[in-house]
């Protein structure tokens, strides 16, 4: 019986030694499984010369939906489409970059332990596309943090604002340092010349100095030139009055797709709160050619001694003239739906 009682003492002890060995084990299996993961993205970001990673299904699969929470990591996500980079309106490829320098920042200004609790990381429809629905991401631009305590991609909670991409980097920075309480420090943006060229350039400088200044002395450089003032006069009076500012702050396009036949552009859109651009430089061009034809009549002309040369001059110059006014008077009122009526003096009726 003693003996007995010693075996199952021991088999007490062998199980209860086993059972803590489990456990110590099981408790430690998910820092090791999570410093892999962060050793793992670490890696993956040394490999990219902004910091950003790219991931794929897999990769999303791998360090947020089956890593447990809390992860020792945040992950920020850019939501890229490469079918969309053509739509300049939705600034993808610009995003992309100021996404890229916030990392190189963050990079940058902070090392130790801060480094590996956020990445900078990618995702991109085409490879993505199960990744893009588990977000629910269905519009673009879109940058959504992860945070380590996140459990459902879908809460919105972690998405940047539509109204935050105007001020770009600055924006995304400000959004990570407010969720985080990371530093991200102030964007460094690459020059915009490198070293060599600002050397080549003032090498060039330095040579070309001597023949400069005797081309100055001489009066034989172009600022010299009369043609050049009266060309670039000519180009800035067509671009003000062809609206060609107006087009660039608003980037309006040149011309439009119909909308009742696909095969058919629209250059002239009837309503007072659009201009397109080739309908800008054909008003531009109507208003340059009264411009020329008076310049042309009030300083070449008049220097015309034969009298019948001047008067069919000034009768050609008066008739086009008049056509393009009334161009611009019609375009006007079928755009506006405003008429211009003569208004005579009283004394002339």
């Amino acid at each position: 019986m003693a003996i007995n009682k010693k075996l199952l003492s021991l088999l007490l002890l062998l199980v209860s030694s086993l059972s803590s060995i489990a456990l110590s084990s099981s408790s430690f299996s998910h820092p090791d499984s999570d410093s892999d993961l962060t050793n793992e993205l670490a890696s993956l970001r040394s490999n990219s010369e902004s910091g950003v990673i790219h991931l794929d299904d897999h990769g999303i699969s791998k360090f947020l939906i089956s890593s447990p929470t809390p992860r020792p990591y945040s992950i920020l996500l850019f939501f890229d489409a490469t079918q969309l980079h053509s739509k300049t309106e939705l600034r993808l490829q610009e995003l992309r970059r100021e996404f890229s320098l916030v990392s190189s920042t963050f990079l940058a200004n902070n090392n130790g332990s801060d480094l590996n609790k956020l990445f900078f990381c990618e995702i991109e429809f085409s490879q993505s596309q199960s990744s893009f629905k588990r977000f629910g991401v269905n519009a673009l631009p879109h940058i959504r943090l992860v945070t380590a305590s996140t459990v459902k991609l879908t809460d919105e909670s972690g998405q940047m604002d539509q109204s935050d991409f105007a001020r770009l980097a600055e924006s995304i920075a400000e959004f990570v340092e407010q969720r985080t309480k990371l530093t991200v420090g102030p964007i460094q943006r690459p020059p915009f010349l490198s070293k060599s060229q600002i050397s080549v350039i003032v090498a060039l400088i330095v040579v070309a100095t001597p023949f400069v200044i005797k081309r100055i002395l001489k009066g034989e450089t172009l600022l010299h030139d009369h043609r050049l003032w009266l060309s670039a006069a000519i180009f800035v009076y067509f671009f003000s009055v062809a609206g060609t500012m107006h087009n660039i702050i608003r980037k309006m396009p040149m011309f439009l797709q119909d909308r009742n036949d696909p095969n058919k552009l629209v250059f002239f859109y009837q309503g007072s709160g659009m201009q397109l651009g080739a309908e800008g430089f054909a008003v531009g061009f109507l208003y340059t050619v009264v411009g020329l034809l008076l310049a042309f009549v009030t300083n070449v002309l008049v220097r015309v001694r034969n009298l019948n040369v001047q008067r069919l001059v000034m009768l050609v110059a008066l008739v086009v003239s008049s056509w393009a006014v009334k161009q611009v008077v019609y375009l006007d009122n079928w755009k506006t739906g405003y008429g211009i009526h003569p208004y005579w003096p009283s004394s002339w009726r």
